[in-house]
């Protein structure tokens, strides 16, 4: 069976299917789908849930291993199957074949996949999967269907906007729904629940002190100290507000923390990084961050970071912005 993007969360309350594949290079589209089904299956008791990761190195006979054993403290269990290459090859085929010709009582099968090539649609896996479980296939939006992404995940936050005012966020994220999350979360952050006028967000989205933020994040990753203070020094003087630096801060904060239990887990870390937008670039500076802050530190820095929230909500505005810049320390210690 196959379901698109948008219906899937009217089909999961009807029943789970044994088997979910979702696919595409739309991540944020795609950890959303995969987030929703794992939600619904502890709801209807799966309870416990291994992680297996398709890469060089995988074993497929650790499929059938998984698929054939029962936790002694559960009944249900979910196996999520990750394949960074969108196909499982020759071995990884006759092994998915072989699972849906015998399903196993009492377990979901959710794999994640990247786009996979059109040829991949005749393969016998593919057609097996599609036969026994749920097939679900993500594209990147555009054009109206983009538009009412934008509208419904606004709404979503209590925002409501004419169409001109998510003309100019379409034409600002290109694009990229991730992109997109964020620069509504601001946009809540900035004005809170009601009606933004075309201004609003034309201050926000098309801001270019938005790149000076993203460039005191580089910094405080980088433990630039010299830098922080410019740039937090800069971003004061300009006029920007308190709110946003916070926001990215606290953004930074939570993808870590999701980063390093992830690892914990024993995933793969080019994919961990994958999935929580680290590209390329950034690697090698998110990775020397991870690396000298533990978990601990994190949360003690989402602790300052609500001190801060504080102090922006009671007009505070001198304090929240010394409280941004002992939490943009924090981010910098021990290096």
């Amino acid at each position: 069976m196959r379901l698109k993007p948008d219906q899937i969360a009217a089909a999961l309350p009807k029943g789970l299917s044994p088997i979910y594949f979702i696919s595409g290079d739309e991540p944020l589209q795609l950890g959303e789908i995969a987030d929703a089904i794992r939600v619904a299956a502890r709801k209807a008791g799966y309870d416990t849930r291994e992680v297996l990761v398709a890469d060089a190195g995988f074993l497929w006979h650790d499929l059938t291993e998984s698929a054939g054993s029962l936790s002694i403290f559960a009944d249900k269990k979910i196996i999520d199957l990750r394949l960074p290459a969108g196909t499982p090859g020759a071995e990884g085929s006759k092994a998915l074949i072989a699972y849906c010709e015998r399903l196993p009582e009492d377990t979901l099968l959710l794999i994640t996949a990247a786009k996979m090539a059109g040829a991949s649609l005749k393969s016998r896996w593919f057609q097996a999967l599609d036969k026994a479980g749920c097939v679900i296939q993500v594209w990147p939006l555009e054009g109206q269907d983009l538009m009412r992404w934008l509208q419904q995940r606004m709404l979503r936050r209590g925002l409501q906007a004419e169409a001109e005012g998510i003309k100019i966020l379409a034409s600002r994220i290109e694009g990229n729904l991730l992109a997109a999350a964020q620069e509504i979360e601001k946009l809540y952050v900035l004005y809170g629940e009601g009606h933004l006028s075309k201004q609003q967000i034309f201050d926000v989205v098309a801001d270019s002190s938005r790149f000076d933020v993203f460039k005191l994040m580089d910094s405080v990753l980088a433990a630039k100290v010299g830098r922080i203070l410019k740039i937090l020094s800069g971003l004061q003087a300009e006029g920007v507000a308190a709110p946003v630096v916070l926001w990215a801060l606290t953004r930074e904060a939570r993808v870590f923390i999701r980063i390093k239990q992830a690892l914990a887990q024993g995933q793969n870390k080019a994919l961990v990084f994958k999935n929580n937008q680290i590209w390329d670039k950034r690697q090698q500076l998110v990775g020397d961050a991870l690396s000298r802050l533990g978990e601990r530190d994190l949360n003690s820095i989402l602790l300052l970071s609500a001190k801060a929230d504080r102090q922006i909500k009671g007009q505070q505005q001198g304090d929240s912005w010394e409280t941004l810049l002992a939490v943009c320390l924090m981010f910098a210690q021990k290096a």
